[in-house]
């Protein structure tokens, strides 16, 4: 869950700390600015290190951001975490590598939809297919006693029509299930975007 959440937000935070970074914000500020809130798990993270560091429990900054690399999950959140420990012990120029980051993962990201959308080509189809074919098929078979009452009746015996109202209702039920299942499937390959 933690990975996803990471994912899910790592591009707006690493879009925010260059707009902040970019307009002469510091880094500590930034960090503060996106610990206040609305970047999920990483807001959560950014707002911890700060309370730390407030408090004066903490080894500095540099020590907080290499602590939070040790809990990072996905690996742009913990590139970005490398970005910032790099910057504090090397001052390196992290605004022109933080648009870089964000333009790599906005390419892996779109990406990403673009596999997802392929991977879902064939799904309304699917479900089209299973959701009209199906009932039309079983329909056909619940209505094959009255076409076979009469001198077609002769030939072959037919089961009795509970049983064929069974097998209707047993096809209807897992015509449902199978567009179920194939929903299901569709939403697992959400890239999380």
């Amino acid at each position: 869950m933690r990975s996803l959440d990471e994912k899910k937000e790592i591009l707006y935070v690493i879009r925010t700390m260059d707009v902040l970074m970019s307009s002469g914000v510091g880094l500590e500020a930034a960090i503060h600015t996106i610990g206040t809130g609305g970047y999920g798990i990483i807001s959560s993270d950014f707002s911890n290190v700060m309370e730390r560091l407030r408090s004066g429990k903490s080894g500095g900054l540099e020590r907080e951001i290499k602590s939070l690399m040790n809990k990072a999950e996905s690996d742009g959140y913990r590139r970005l975490l490398n970005t910032m420990y790099t910057n504090l012990t090397q001052n390196t120029d992290l605004i022109e590598t933080l648009r870089k980051q964000g333009k790599r993962m906005e390419d892996d990201r779109n990406e990403d939809v673009k596999k997802y959308i392929e991977d879902l080509g064939g799904v309304p189809e699917t479900l089209l297919s299973i959701g009209m074919i199906g009932p039309i098929i079983l329909a056909i078979v619940g209505l094959i006693p009255q076409l076979m009452s009469g001198d077609l009746g002769a030939f072959m015996q037919l089961p009795p029509s509970s049983t064929i109202n069974s097998v209707v209702n047993v096809g209807l039920m897992m015509t449902l299930v199978g567009m179920i299942f194939i929903g299901l499937k569709a939403h697992t390959k959400d890239p999380g975007v």
